[in-house]
């Protein structure tokens, strides 16, 4: 178990959907300097361009993190077919880990 209080050290960047692209989550993640790529939605963007000039600047979006987000999305829903992973039924952290270990050895092999 890790000790209370604050993490010891802050990721550069987060990768996240667009459900998470509210102002409140970017303003929360730039007073702690760390870069959000978060795509905008249809409808933000609409609001935004709607208001002109007052609407401001697009919010800053790298296509390529993105993509590695894509990546890592897909390898996590190939380990949940594996039934004792999505449901967490092993008792002990090491137990998981050691199946953890065997689905990708799986995963990876069959490529």
């Amino acid at each position: 178990p890790r000790p209370t209080g604050r993490p010891r050290t802050t990721p550069d960047v987060i990768l996240a959907d667009k459900a998470y692209s509210s102002r409140a989550i970017r303003s929360h993640l730039r007073q702690r300097k760390i870069r959000a790529v978060i795509p905008q939605p249809a409808d933000q963007a609409a609001n935004r361009k709607r208001r002109g000039r007052l609407g401001g600047r697009p919010p800053a979006f790298d296509r390529n993190a993105y993509k590695q987000r894509n990546t890592v999305e897909r390898c996590i829903n190939k380990l949940k077919q594996w039934r004792g992973l999505a449901t967490r039924y092993d008792k002990t952290a090491t137990i998981y880990l050691a199946g953890l270990h065997l689905a990708a050895i799986f995963i990876w092999s069959a490529r």
